[in-house]
């Protein structure tokens, strides 16, 4: 439900101190000394006022917050992760809902406003998954937007069935159509993708996939999700995750296909991982390439790191990154704010009057001390109406 707000003595990006209208759930008003009679108002204190933090990339229906600690069993490959976390899934009392309920209510503590998260969709678990996070999302409606990738994490062509199950699970209402590795997964690239580039343009979705594959073999997939997207008129509407293979040491062949996702209006997301090759940032980002970031797993059976602030993970991408400089400092604060939402297509994100007031308040001098700091938010607004307080959801998590 929209709401009407003022925020008195805000700093928009940094900026001069202002005074910000909200009508309706949308900003309608900036400038010094408003009036507006019988509205809520909230004392900004010379706080900066930043767009709602956007979590581009998670996987919130297999954390393990609030649950006995779970010693690390997986394997060194990302095949033995997969097979380690659905054989365990069950065991642990990885249930969907309340396990995605928690990290909403983190994420929201943490000034994020909307998420895409992808979801396991396979033959061992079915749609559990789905249906889980689908409630939760339905419970935190009015705090947080949450968007949901159907994703065969265990294989596609491989695991007969899971393409039905991806099917259905578009119709109950997910949003994006997921793939992963298509040639070390299914080990049938051509296969993989037209299936799941068929599913996106039979439900009118669009493309996020996990590419973790390295190197020529990367590039390779890589170049096949290019094709796709130029032969089906998809430009902004496909995300490669991760593209660890962008990270290989060929300046040539990687700037090469920076200039070639440009062209063809792929977007990359890219968490500055540890112990992983990564996407160069500043090279993609002068390429023009629309680039967001996300926590990924939290505290999962894959690793036990994580805590949804994508404040931190500004952090990490600056210093994965070299940026160091206050505007490079700037460019990692854009990646996880207007970086996911271009690449979420959120439409009226700002701080613009007509914007949706989707807003979080940090006590900082300035944006490259907000990165550096990742001070607790003072204040989270969704739709006009104050969700969090000093670092501390005003929802519960169960």
């Amino acid at each position: 439900m929209p709401h009407d707000l003022l925020l008195r003595d805000v700093r928009p990006m940094g900026g001069p101190a202002t005074d910000l209208l909200i009508h309706h759930g949308r900003i309608v008003e900036l400038g010094q000394g408003l009036d507006a009679p019988g509205v809520p108002v909230e004392a900004g204190k010379g706080a900066i006022l930043l767009p709602g933090l956007v979590e581009a990339h998670t996987h919130l229906d297999k954390n393990l917050l609030g649950l006995p600690w779970q010693p690390n069993s997986a394997g060194p490959s990302i095949q033995d992760m997969i097979d380690n976390e659905r054989r365990l899934k069950r065991q642990v009392d990885m249930q969907p809902e309340r396990q995605s309920a928690r990290q909403i209510v983190l994420s929201i503590a943490n000034g994020s406003t909307h998420i895409r998260s992808h979801i396991d969709v396979d033959t061992d678990h079915g749609l559990w998954g789905i249906e889980g996070v689908m409630a939760s999302r339905e419970r935190y409606r009015d705090a947080i937007d949450v968007e949901l990738v159907v994703f065969p994490q265990s294989g596609l062509l491989k695991r007969p069935g899971t393409v039905e199950l991806m099917d259905e699970a578009l119709k109950l209402g997910a949003e994006v159509v997921g793939g992963i590795d298509p040639c070390t997964m299914d080990q049938d690239p051509k296969g993989h993708l037209d299936t799941v580039f068929g599913l996106a343009q039979r439900h009118g979705r669009p493309v996020d996939i996990h590419l973790h594959e390295p190197a020529e073999l990367g590039l390779f997939s890589m170049g096949l999700i290019v094709e796709r997207c130029r032969a089906l008129g998809m430009a902004g509407k496909v995300t490669i995750s991760h593209a660890f293979c962008l990270g290989m040491n060929d300046w040539l062949a990687v700037g090469r296909m920076l200039d070639t996702l440009a062209s063809a209006g792929i977007a990359l997301m890219t968490t500055a991982p540890a112990g992983w090759p990564a996407p160069p940032v500043k090279r993609a980002h002068a390429a023009g390439i629309t680039i967001c970031s996300g926590s990924d797993g939290i505290r999962d059976l894959w690793h036990p790191y994580g805590n949804a602030d994508m404040l931190d993970r500004a952090r990490q991408l600056g210093l994965r990154n070299g940026l160091d400089k206050d505007e490079e400092v700037a460019l990692a604060l854009q990646i996880c704010t207007q970086g996911g939402a271009r690449v979420m297509a959120l439409e009226g994100y700002g701080l613009e009057p007509g914007c949706l007031a989707d807003l979080v308040l940090v006590e900082a001098r300035n944006l490259p001390e907000t990165v550096v700091l990742c001070p607790p938010r003072q204040l989270v607004v969704k739709g006009g109406k104050v969700v969090a307080r000093d670092g501390h959801a005003l929802c519960e998590a169960p």
